[in-house]
């Protein structure tokens, strides 16, 4: 375990996810409140849009407009001079609540969902990562991933990462000049899981639980792990180089970011339960400091 101390930014918040640095601030998604807000490293907050049906996955097309995931109603938004319209509908290829998203830099956005009823307790069921393209054309572009979530992309836009929250690994796909991705392939496993369709056994069989990541430049991951209070730092292969612990507190995404890239931003919250985040803000903002900067992917 590192010693690395962790500097509280803001608080006051429900359940932040999605965390995105973007010129010079990390944007982030408050789910419960349904903000969409940008915080500097000081810790000063602008609200930057209201998303009634739940935000998410944040991205920007090719010439800076905002797109953000909505999450109940399984819709991807794009912010025009303040107001939010349909950039695609994504209810033919969703199973659950829309998630995280990563975008390239052409525009196409890489969408996951939870392909079941996570929140309500419903059996375990794979989901399809959806393809969006910049005109609004959506896809599939992977099928029977165990809750897609914290994509990056690498700097090249050669490469899609992937974690799998409930399925004990990050997968990788490599990205055609189309779009298209390749077949899947382990980026990094962690040890088998029992064939069951039940969560509770899933989680207490994993080794880590993959949730929002961010790529350094050695091409390292850093991987908020869902499950054990930690954010890891892991290499193509699955050897954990570092690791930080939250303490009492679950880490659910994270973000290199800062001037110099080298400040890590950890999403930090008592736990994901939807009952007890939405009706409290105990959801924070911490950050620490790491020695090797941020990939610069999107």
């Amino acid at each position: 375990m590192t010693d690395r101390p962790l500097t509280p930014v803001v608080d006051g918040f429900t359940y932040l996810e999605g965390p995105r640095w973007h010129d010079g601030r990390l944007w982030l998604s408050d789910f419960y409140s349904h903000k969409v807000v940008a915080v500097t490293p000081e810790g000063k907050t602008e609200e930057i849009v209201t998303v009634p049906a739940q935000p998410s996955g944040l991205g920007w097309l090719p010439d800076g407009t905002l797109l953000v995931v909505s999450m109940r109603d399984r819709k991807l938004l794009r912010l025009e001079r303040g107001t939010l319209v349909e950039h695609a509908d994504l209810t033919t290829t969703t199973g659950g609540h829309v998630n995280d998203m990563v975008v390239d830099g052409h525009g196409r956005a890489y969408v996951g969902d939870f392909g079941f009823d996570l929140m309500g307790g419903a059996a375990f069921r794979t989901a399809d990562l959806t393809r969006v393209d910049p005109d609004g054309t959506v896809s599939v572009a992977a099928e029977d991933l165990m809750f897609p979530n914290g994509s990056v992309i690498t700097p090249d836009g050669k490469t899609l990462i992937v974690g799998e929250t409930f399925g004990n690994r990050i997968s990788a796909f490599d990205i055609g000049a189309d779009g298209e991705l390749g077949p899947r392939r382990d980026w990094a496993h962690f040890g088998a899981l029992p064939d069951t369709d039940d969560v509770g056994q899933l989680v207490a069989a994993a080794s880590i639980g993959p949730d929002g990541s961010c790529l350094d430049a050695d091409g390292a991951l850093w991987v908020a792990d869902a499950i054990h209070h930690r954010c890891v730092r892991v290499a193509e292969g699955g050897e954990i180089l570092e690791e930080i612990s939250t303490g009492d507190e679950g880490v659910f995404a994270c973000m290199l970011g800062g001037d110099d890239g080298r400040t890590l931003f950890l999403c930090v919250a008592p736990n994901f339960d939807e009952g007890e985040r939405s009706t409290t803000t105990l959801g924070r903002l911490v950050s620490t400091r790491v020695d090797v900067p941020h990939a610069g992917t999107p």
